[in-house]
């Protein structure tokens, strides 16, 4: 399984493959940042994600792609862009049939490190020596990207089994 993780941003939107299956050691495809200018208007800023964004489809051809799920912050202009940047990603995904994931910053860091609490050091460690890297991907968007699709990769088989008992629960009360 490839996946693209996400760590959306209008600044800095972390961009991350991980390809590997659940059980095996994971090897990381390419780690990077799309980056936009702070005084360019919110309208070409977003062009620029989108361009990014299909650049990172295009060369890696990613299964699925893993976004971090938007949380309520204080700063409501944060969120915003946060969310706008997530938009685009998902956007990105959906135009070329590639399904999305999201993934709430704490169910991320509890796959990764153990703990849903841990800062970003410990995360930026626990990526570097679950993927054999000589050091932490810089900056943390990047290496949070790339903690989106260890995460995806480890909880899609339970996810997906869950979705099947589900819908065959579903169609099971249909027909009785």
């Amino acid at each position: 399984m490839r996946v693209l993780g996400v760590d959306p941003g209008l600044t800095r939107c972390g961009v991350g493959v991980v390809e590997g299956v659940a059980g095996r050691p994971l090897t990381m495809r390419g780690v990077g940042v799309v980056r936009t200018p702070v005084e360019a208007d919110l309208g070409h800023r977003l062009v620029a994600i989108e361009q990014g964004i299909e650049e990172w489809l295009d060369e890696y051809q990613p299964e699925f792609m893993a976004v971090e799920r938007v949380f309520s912050q204080h700063n409501v202009r944060t969120v915003m862009g946060t969310a706008q940047a997530s938009a685009v990603a998902m956007l990105c995904a959906a135009r070329r049939g590639i399904p999305v994931a999201l993934h709430t910053p704490s169910e991320v860091k509890a796959a990764v490190t153990g703990s849903g609490r841990a800062d970003k050091a410990q995360v930026g460690a626990m990526v570097t020596r679950l993927l054999r890297l000589g050091a932490p991907p810089k900056p943390a968007d990047a290496a949070d990207a790339l903690a989106l699709a260890i995460c995806h990769i480890w909880r899609a088989p339970a996810q997906n089994r869950l979705q099947q008992a589900v819908a065959l629960h579903a169609s099971k009360g249909r027909t009785a």
